[in-house]
């Protein structure tokens, strides 16, 4: 249930595959791969090979610029370059029976459009720190994990499971089906964060800073739980109110 491959592989962040063969090549082989760049207005036979392949995957294709690969690799790219991933992704319909089964207490974090690679390091970081089983992030609008997320999080991206899916909302309901209470942390409410009871198997929602938790997710949510704020500053980072969030929950807990 680990993420951890070999210490060496946090050197290998910017490694890329160049070229549209290569790249299918590396998709077929089951290669772990961060993100996909596809130059703007890219088409083409073997391109439309690769799109067909990727749709029972869960890698994400942009469409960039062709200055942005340039700017990557002088290689010949024929338009595409794959960023390998640092870490094996899995999959959350895997990791929650294996909990129950452990007699543990499911505590998941699910990470709605935060894409600041550094406020992703720090949030694994407390996550690794206070037990989170697991932290989920959408296929789109998530922080790559590269160098700066690894450094940030001091390593514990190579600890804590990281699973990637699709739609987050069809998550949150899987997961409500495997018992588990959705607690959206948002400033929509007048309930503050110690109202949810975090004994009970709990997957705890976090929003991006500038959008905050889509109304998607909001309206799916058991609890909607609040910071208090006192200061002239309305808000705080994503990843201190992470670290806030998370310990009313294992104190709850006693731990």
């Amino acid at each position: 249930m680990d993420n951890f491959r070999r210490p060496q592989r946090a050197k290998e962040n910017n490694e890329f595959i160049f070229g549209i063969r290569a790249v299918i090549e590396a998709v077929k082989a089951g290669r772990d791969i961060e993100t996909i760049y596809q130059q703007r207005g890219l088409g083409g036979e073997l391109f439309l090979e690769l799109k067909a392949l990727l749709k029972d995957t869960l890698i994400p294709l942009n469409s960039v610029p062709v200055e942005k690969l340039n700017r990557m690799s002088q290689k010949n790219h024929q338009g595409v370059i794959a960023v390998i991933s640092p870490i094996t992704y899995q999959n959350i319909e895997d990791i929650i029976p294996t909990i129950f089964e452990k007699g543990e207490v499911p505590l998941i974090l699910v990470l709605d459009s935060v894409t600041d690679v550094r406020n992703m390091g720090a949030i694994a970081r407390t996550a690794a720190c206070v037990g989170v089983h697991a932290i989920v992030v959408p296929l789109k609008n998530a922080a790559q994990i590269n160098a700066d997320a690894i450094k940030t999080s001091a390593g514990a991206l190579f600890s804590i499971p990281i699973c990637r899916h699709a739609n987050l909302h069809k998550t949150c309901l899987f997961l409500q089906e495997s018992g588990l209470q959705i607690v959206a942390c948002t400033e929509k409410t007048n309930d503050f964060i110690y109202a949810p009871d975090y004994t009970m198997p709990t997957a705890i929602v976090m929003g991006s800073e500038d959008e905050g938790i889509s109304n998607e997710l909001l309206r799916v949510a058991d609890h909607l739980a609040k910071i208090p704020m006192a200061g002239k500053i309305e808000s705080l980072n994503v990843s201190v109110a992470a670290g806030v969030i998370l310990y009313e929950a294992i104190r709850q807990r006693g731990m």
